[in-house]
């Protein structure tokens, strides 16, 4: 798919959104070494929903969707954290996999408020 972009024209992309496909963020790096790379935060949460008990669910989901609702970088990581805090007792793998891409969980907090909705 990118070796396609590549020959059809496309010199750079700003940023790519994408689910956890295992080597997408490597290939985007190795033909877009510039671009930004934001893990999609409804395939995130989907994933974690899958790994938990029924009845955590909601609860876990409210709190995680938290992190897309403030107003800068630094209050999303520290509702992030809080979340790995409340969840990591009942769901260490679940916050061990959320650890290893935090990265690109926040991405989107380095473009403007405005347009912030519609890359996660």
């Amino acid at each position: 798919m990118l070796k396609g972009f590549k020959s059809r024209g496309l010199e750079q992309v700003e940023l790519f959104l994408s689910d956890g496909v295992v080597g997408m963020k490597e290939a985007i790096c190795q033909s877009y070494p510039k671009a930004h790379f934001q893990r999609c935060l409804v395939h995130v949460m989907r994933n974690i929903s899958a790994k938990m008990r029924v009845d955590d669910r909601q609860k876990a989901l409210d709190e995680f969707k938290q992190i897309h609702t403030q107003s800068n970088k630094e209050m999303a990581v520290q509702v992030l954290h809080e979340f790995y805090q409340n969840w990591e007792k009942a769901y260490k793998n679940v916050v061990r996999d959320l650890r290893q891409v935090e990265p690109d969980l926040l991405t989107f907090y380095n473009y403007p408020p405005a347009i912030r909705a519609s890359i996660t």
